[in-house]
């Protein structure tokens, strides 16, 4: 159970590291800025803070892909809200994304190439016929079919809280994104690698070894 618990952690370490504060500062800091000065100050803040991130972790040698790309999707929001006249409008861009991930996650399930592996693959590097194997390919669906219930969730209340008005928009666009996300991971972890084990497939390195049954199976990683 404590390797379990230990191995969890780590995958939840994967997810925080230090990408959290580069999604969440720059719109918190737009929403404070706008509450207390105008929508121009508040745009520059925000841009200016996530371009500041970026740089840092460029000085730190640390991964600041996530960090530049916030910045675009910062200056594409700012915009919205600054040529709109609308706090509001900062917030499109998260509801935009919601919607085009239940787009790409349906559609993957419609050709049968669930978008968990492809996920996946991008991620760890495994070959993709490991999962489109019988043995291995339900769990990748169902997980899939999982992120999209939840995101049509997600989807679902931040149209509700955006038509609600400006004042319920920070705390709810923090909430529904990396606690959410980080949520939604560690639920597809667990329930992936206990499917795994029950669809009885060979572990990904049996599978570059070209190894025989009975398999151990996959006991990492998902």
């Amino acid at each position: 159970m404590s390797i379990r618990i230990k191995e969890l952690l780590e995958e939840l370490r994967t997810v925080l590291s230090s990408k959290t504060i580069d999604a969440i500062l720059p719109p918190l800091i737009f929403v404070l800025t706008s509450n207390f000065l105008n929508l121009t100050i508040a745009s520059v803040s925000a841009i200016l803070v996530s371009l500041v991130i970026g740089i840092i972790r460029l000085l730190k040698k640390q991964p600041c892909k996530y960090a530049f790309g916030g910045l675009i999707i910062v200056i594409i929001a700012s915009s919205l809200a600054y040529f709109t006249k609308n706090t509001a409008s900062y917030f499109i861009p998260s509801i935009i994304n919601s919607t085009v991930l239940i787009i790409i996650a349906t559609l993957s399930l419609i050709i049968n190439k669930p978008l968990a592996a492809w996920a996946s693959h991008l991620t760890r590097g495994w070959p993709l016929e490991w999962f489109w194997r019988d043995d291995i390919k339900p769990a990748y669906r169902e997980v899939t079919i999982f992120w999209v219930i939840f995101l049509l969730m997600r989807l679902t209340i931040q149209i509700y809280i955006y038509r609600l008005g400006e004042s319920n928009l920070t705390w709810s666009n923090i909430l529904l994104g990396w606690p959410f996300t980080i949520t939604i991971l560690l639920i597809s972890y667990i329930y992936g690698i206990w499917r795994l084990k029950k669809l009885g497939g060979p572990g990904v390195e049996e599978f570059k070894e070209n190894k025989k049954p009975p398999w151990e199976g996959q006991k990492r990683g998902f």
